[in-house]
């Protein structure tokens, strides 16, 4: 079962993280956290890779619903989006917010997985316009 939503942009990978953040934002979502896995993984295990951060977003209003119709989804939240690079690639990858349909069995979840998405997909399509 496919678990992410994925537009691949050819941009510098700055930019691209940039204008993640700023179309999070557009669509209500703030970062909570933020992992930069590459800086990590070199100061704990002197590893090198490709940058590759995890933005933790969050719409408070659907994460008050969805935490109203199953306490336990915080293990859920926030929506995990991963900026990486590929080559001269970047790759956003955003959860697809179904899962908490899927994992949960509720279907009081629906309709904030269903809002999230439209939220998410609405995000990454503007990376996918030139105008945005």
């Amino acid at each position: 079962m496919p678990y992410d939503r994925t537009v691949t942009l050819e941009a510098p990978f700055d930019q691209v993280q940039q204008n993640v953040r700023r179309a999070l934002a557009d669509q209500g979502f703030g970062i909570l956290t933020e992992i930069d896995v590459r800086a990590t993984l070199k100061a704990k295990l002197d590893h090198d890779m490709e940058p590759y951060l995890i933005l933790g977003a969050c719409n408070p209003p659907l994460a008050r619903q969805a935490l109203e119709a199953d306490r336990s989804i915080g293990l859920l939240l926030p929506c995990n989006v991963v900026v990486r690079a590929d080559g001269d690639r970047v790759i956003v990858q955003a959860v697809d917010p179904g899962t908490m349909v899927t994992l949960t069995g509720l279907d009081a979840m629906a309709p904030v997985a269903e809002e999230a998405t439209r939220r998410l997909d609405a995000a990454l399509a503007s990376l996918q316009d030139p105008a945005a």
